[in-house]
């Protein structure tokens, strides 16, 4: 998944993709131990997934917080 449709979702949309992506990399984890997996370079793509949807949701955080400290700072002024 492309990080600019990432960054299009909302944080429960975000957190909500997380979990999927958890589940199916535990899932392809399982799939490799037990020689299953026929494609392992998912296991790669999932991984590179979920931190981008992480990268995202500390970035929205860190900009949530900024824009709530330049409001406090004009209200003291």
């Amino acid at each position: 998944m492309k990080a600019k449709q990432l960054k299009d979702l909302s944080i429960e949309e975000l957190n909500k993709k997380e979990r999927e992506l958890r589940k199916e990399l535990f899932n392809l984890r399982f799939q490799v131990a037990k020689g299953e997996l026929q494609n392992v370079k998912r296991i790669k793509a999932v991984r590179k997934d979920i931190a981008r949807i992480l990268t995202i949701i500390a970035e929205n955080a860190k900009s949530l917080s900024k824009g709530e400290a330049l409001k406090n700072q004009n209200k003291e002024v």
